[in-house]
This record gives C-alpha cells, sequence and structure tokens, in this order.
C-alpha cells in the first residue's frame, strides 16, 4: 500500500515543486479495512486539478513503525493557498492599513506579503481553507463511492459528507502547532496575571469564532466588576434588610442594558480588526445529516436531497413540541419535590435548632441544582435526538432551533424556582438561599465536568500514550506519527455552543434576582476568572485543534442575551414594587401600586430601546471605513461595466 502511494505521490507532476516543503495541516482518518480503491479514487481527487474536479492539494500517508494506518496528511502549496484565500473571501489587511478582501492579482498591495513569506497566512486561515476545499469536492458522473455500492452519490454531491455518514471517513481534524501552542499557553494561561488575554493569538491560533467567545467572556467578567463592588458593602451592611434593596434592584436594570449594547461595539471593534466584520456569507450547503428523495435544487440547479417542509413542520408541532412540554411539565413537578424537602427541612431545623438541622436546610437546595444539571445535560441529549430527526436542511437552521429548545428549557429549569419563591411564596430569605445554592453548586459542578475531569483523563492518556511511544527515547519531542497519533485520540471540541450557554444562565442569576443576593455577581466574577484559565487549558492540552471558523458576531446568543434583558427590566421592577418602602407609599389601593410598577416596567422597556436604537452598533470611525470600501467597490463595479460597454461599442 505504501509503494503504491509513492508511485501515486510521484505521478502529481504538477505539485512536484511543493513536495519539498510539505507541511502537513489537516489529518484525515479513514475507517479500518477501507478498501484500497475507495482510498485510491478519494486521495485521486485530492490531488486532481480543480478543473477536473479536483481539490488541487498535496496528501501523504502517515508511515508510522506499523505501516500505514489508513491516516493520511494534507498541505497545499503556497500558491494554492493564496488562490484558496481568495475562494473564501478572507479579509487582510492593506498597507494603507484598510481592511480589504484578498485577492491574488492584488496581493502586494498587503501588508506583510511577500513571494517567500509563507506566514503571510496564519495556520489556522491555511486549515481553513483546506477544510473548504475539502468539504467542495464533489460527485461528477460517480454513482457511488468504489468499493461501496450502497454509499450511493449524485452529482454535486459533497465527496467528504458522504464519506462521513457512510462510516467510511472516521474523522478530519487540524494539526497543533506544538510550537506556536507552547508560547500561546505560555501567555494565556501559563502564569496566575491581571491582565487582558491575548485575544488576537488566539484568534490566529484558533480563529474568530473562539476568539470572540474569549473576548465575550472577558467582557463580561470585567462587567461584572460593577455589580461585585457594589455588591460586597450592599451584603456587609444591609444583609437582613431588603427594604434597601431598590436602589441595587435600579441599578441593576441599567447595568443589564448598558453591557449588552456596549458589547456590540467591542465586537465590531474585534471583528473588523480581525477582517470577518467584511466577509461575505458563504453561501450554506445542506448539513451532513439532512436526507430526502433526490431533486434539484432550484437555487444552485445541484441535484440534492429534498425535504417536504409541510412533514418538518408536523414532526416540529406534532411531535417535538408536546415532547418539550412534557419535559417542561416534568422540570415543574421536580422542583414541586424540592419545595416538598424545603418544608421537611424547615420543620426538621424547628423540632431540633442545632448546628446539623441549620446545615441541613441548605441540602434540599444542593441536591435539587444537582438535579438541575442532570436534567440540563440528559435534555440536551434528548433536544439534539429530536432536532436532528426534524430533518433540517441548514446547519445554521438546526442550530437555531436546537438553542430555542435547549435555552427554553434551561430557562424554565434554572429559574422557575427563583420566580415560584419571589412571586408566589414571597419569602426573600428562601429567595436568597435557593439563589446562592443554585449558583454556586452550578459554577462547581460546571468546572469539574467540563473542566477539571476531561483534563484529567487526557492527562492520564497522555501519560500511557508516553510510555508506550517514547520509552526508548532520551527526550519527550514527539514526532509527527506520534504527535498524529496522540491527537486523533483527544476529545472533539464540540463549538462553544455549551459556553455560552452557561454564560447565559449566570447573566440570568445576576441579572433577575441579584438585588436579593448582592453577592451573585461577586461569585460570577470569580468563577469567570477560573473559567478563563480553566477554558483555555482545556483548549490547548484536552481537546482536539479545531478549525478556525470566521464569524462576525456572537449570533443567536446576542439575542438570547438581551432577552433575558428585557425579562429581567420586568423582574426588577415587580422586585421593587414588592418591597416594603414601596409599598408603604401605596397603603389604601394596592391596585395603584400594580399600575405604578407595570408603568414603571413599561418607561423602562421603552428607555431600553431607545437606548438600543441610540447607541450605534459600530463606533463611528468603522462605520466611516465600511462605506468607503463599498463606495470605492461600487465604483470600481462602475468602471468594470463602462470598460465593457466601451468595448462592445467598438467591435
Amino acid at each position: 500500500m505504501v509503494e503504491k502511494m509513492k508511485e501515486l505521490v510521484e505521478s502529481w507532476s504538477f505539485l512536484d515543486a511543493a513536495e519539498s516543503n510539505f507541511r502537513p495541516l489537516v489529518v484525515i482518518e479513514l475507517a479500518k479495512g477501507t478498501k484500497e480503491e475507495t482510498i485510491e479514487w478519494f486521495t485521486k481527487r485530492i490531488v486532481d486539478k480543480k478543473a477536473n474536479g479536483g481539490a488541487q492539494l498535496l496528501i501523504k500517508p502517515l508511515v508510522t513503525e506499523n505501516g500505514v494506518e489508513n491516516i493520511y496528511l494534507v498541505g497545499a502549496s503556497h500558491l494554492r493557498l493564496l488562490l484558496g484565500a481568495e475562494t473564501v473571501g478572507l479579509v487582510k489587511e492593506c498597507s494603507d492599513n484598510s481592511m480589504r478582501t484578498f485577492t491574488y492579482s492584488s496581493r502586494k498591495t498587503f501588508k506583510h506579503f511577500a513571494d517567500d513569506n509563507h506566514n503571510f497566512l496564519t495556520m489556522a486561515e491555511c486549515q481553513y481553507i483546506i477544510k473548504h476545499e475539502l468539504e467542495n469536492l464533489r460527485a461528477k458522473n460517480e454513482k457511488m463511492i468504489p468499493g461501496y455500492p450502497q454509499a450511493k452519490l449524485y452529482p454535486g454531491k459533497s465527496i467528504v459528507r458522504r464519506l462521513l455518514t457512510s462510516g467510511i471517513l472516521v474523522q478530519i481534524f487540524p494539526l497543533h502547532d506544538r510550537e506556536e501552542l507552547k508560547k500561546l499557553s505560555h501567555s494565556w494561561y501559563g502564569r496566575v496575571k491581571v491582565g487582558y488575554q491575548p485575544l488576537d493569538d488566539i484568534r490566529c491560533y484558533f480563529g474568530e469564532t473562539i476568539a470572540l467567545y474569549f473576548g465575550f467572556l472577558e467582557y463580561f467578567t470585567f462587567a461584572l466588576i460593577p455589580m461585585a463592588v457594589i455588591g460586597i458593602p450592599y451584603y456587609v451592611f444591609a444583609w437582613e434588610d431588603y427594604d434597601k434593596y431598590v436602589m441595587f434592584a435600579t441599578f441593576n436594570l441599567l447595568w443589564s442594558t448598558v453591557i449588552l449594547e456596549v458589547w456590540k461595539r467591542m465586537c465590531a471593534i474585534l471583528t473588523y480588526r480581525w477582517g470577518t466584520l467584511l466577509m461575505k456569507r458563504q453561501f450554506e450547503e445542506p448539513r451532513p445529516g439532512f436526507h430526502g428523495v433526490l431533486g434539484i435544487n432550484p437555487v444552485t440547479g445541484r441535484e440534492e436531497p429534498v425535504y417536504s417542509s409541510i412533514k418538518r413542520q408536523l414532526r416540529i408541532y406534532l411531535v417535538s413540541l408536546p415532547f418539550v412540554c412534557l419535559c417542561l411539565y416534568f422540570s415543574l413537578y421536580v422542583m414541586m419535590i424540592y419545595f416538598d424537602l424545603e418544608q421537611w427541612a424547615l420543620d426538621y431545623d424547628k423540632e431540633n435548632e442545632s448546628v446539623f438541622s441549620s446545615l441541613m436546610l441548605y441540602v434540599p437546595s444542593i441536591i435539587y441544582a444537582v438535579v438541575i444539571e442532570i436534567m440540563n445535560r440528559i435534555y440536551r441529549y434528548a433536544a439534539e435526538f429530536l432536532t436532528s430527526w426534524e430533518n433540517h436542511r441548514l446547519e445554521s437552521s438546526y442550530q437555531n432551533h436546537l438553542i430555542l429548545k435547549v435555552l427554553v428549557f434551561n430557562f424554565l429549569n434554572c429559574f422557575a424556582s427563583l420566580f415560584y419563591i419571589a412571586f408566589v411564596l414571597f419569602d426573600m430569605k428562601l429567595l436568597r438561599q435557593s439563589l446562592a445554592t443554585l449558583l454556586i453548586t452550578s459554577q462547581i459542578l460546571n468546572q469539574f465536568a467540563e473542566s477539571l475531569l476531561p483534563y484529567w483523563l487526557q492527562k492520564r492518556y497522555n501519560r500511557r500514550m508516553k510510555k508506550r511511544m517514547c520509552s526508548k527515547k532520551t527526550d519527550m519531542d514527539l514526532s509527527l506519527a506520534e504527535q498524529v497519533n496522540m491527537e486523533k485520540e483527544m476529545g472533539t471540541y464540540l463549538g462553544t455552543f455549551d459556553d455560552y450557554l452557561e454564560l447565559f444562565l449566570q447573566f440570568g442569576y445576576v441579572s433577575l434576582f441579584s438585588c436579593v443576593y448582592p453577592l451573585a455577581a461577586v461569585f460570577a466574577v470569580l468563577n469567570n476568572i477560573t473559567e478563563i484559565y480553566s477554558d483555555a487549558l482545556k483548549m490547548c492540552r484536552v481537546y482536539k485543534r479545531p478549525f478556525a471558523e470566521p464569524t462576525a458576531s456572537i449570533g443567536v446568543w446576542q439575542l438570547a442575551f438581551e432577552t433575558m434583558s428585557v425579562i429581567s427590566v420586568v423582574t426588577n421592577c415587580i422586585l421593587i414594587g414588592m418591597s416594603p418602602e414601596v409599598d408603604a407609599l401605596f397603603p389604601d389601593s394596592k391596585m395603584d401600586l400594580v399600575l405604578t410598577v407595570a408603568l414603571v416596567e413599561h418607561l423602562l422597556l421603552a428607555i431600553k430601546f431607545i437606548m438600543a436604537f441610540v447607541i450605534p452598533d459600530k463606533p463611528r470611525d468603522i462605520q466611516m471605513k465600511l462605506a468607503k470600501l463599498e463606495f470605492e467597490s461600487l465604483e470600481a463595479l462602475k468602471q468594470q461595466q463602462m470598460k465593457l460597454a466601451a468595448e462592445s461599442l467598438k467591435e
């Protein structure tokens, strides 16, 4: 098999010049026992010229002491990567400090470009380009994958996606750069320091989506500091005096509105600097799990599966929606069991009045917090299965429906008990106790489940691998084969969904009820500081390197946080209206109190939406740069049309 691959590589004459400088960027792992004709066909398609429907990339088998293990390394020549950068629409900085879409013809106008500078494109950008080219390998006249008659193909079908769904292709992942990762680790989490994260370095190594998450995490942590600073003296001097939470709740209202508007501007600054604010959205292909009857896409004209939207809607409204409602009902049922346990703990404390009985008061809340986390995780798997079964064509549609399902359940599961205590039981002392227990317990469980446990398991695995592979070596430097074998067994990072969800729930705890428990923001800040370090450790040491994904914002999560902010306005207005000092202003008519609270709530919501309208999402200098680029592109298009018209007149 190795000999065949060598002969095949030698036959790729158009890439011979680049073979000596082969730089492995991406790893392809095929299933054990994959047929030789399949491997030959797939590798031939990868190296074929673009004109012949290939990707025109470089590929080499990974040869180990055991021979070839169906693992292949993919790279590309410098020229191929530059042309790929133009294809995917990467935006780079020009010599005049403006940001423009990269084109090969105008490459000399870009800052730091030189024909011999192979670092003009970051490694993450190179890996993104290769991923794009591999995903756009499409079947031509093949009716099936050679060697696997059951794996059907049709013209225009993504070959990589078919190989993945057929189980022939196990995984594709980008390689770590050990030296760059070591430098990044040292500057990011290698030492405890007070300062900003190296977001530009994170973006260069992991891409914009992950860098933007860490940017939001850092920004949100700093935004929590004013709430924490006010909360500490508030906790110390007014612990049992609930009359005084009116001012804290009022500040909470303004804070939750302002920080989200300021983040939009911060996000625009970051994404403009990184070039993704200017990137044009790529045409979205059907997601790998989408299936249906073969038909013609009216937009692309290609053959692809077609699935009735009516069938999808029936699945959503007749199956998914009732299931979600049933889960919500079960969550409320568990909540009522929790309140029975709370009543039992109170009765037990009244009977015994001991230190042990006082500690028992916290046990129901701790148990409930653990049950909430377990239910959230189980429901997540069910939501993923249902959303996949709904058969959404696009990945964005799949993600939106999944996020909606998960957010609705998590919101009710985490906050229903707090709403019940605050607005049904009117027990502020129990509300404070429950909020503190739920917040702290969930933070401890998340840190353990998402960072500490995976890190410990990965460290154990790495230790075993190093003993097995490096027992005869004097140093611990890994060869390429050892590095690939170690990384392919690492966990796969599934995206920022869970990380944003954790921040969303934390934002809810702080913005909805923190006026009752002022230390909520303090614990949130402490958690986020450790979260930055643990997430950084997780990205660098626990998981395989994820492919970079360009993005211009945090997407649907911005809307989720803004929705939570609106709910917090309503919640805090009602809490203010329930305070004894406000209640004393309306001794005769409770209806007047209700109407006044409703009026104030509507005014605050109006102010919130006015602020959102008045505060620009992008700073003025960025607005001007974007307008200038749009004007120049329109002028260039106009000149091109005039040139074509002049040439046609000459003829």
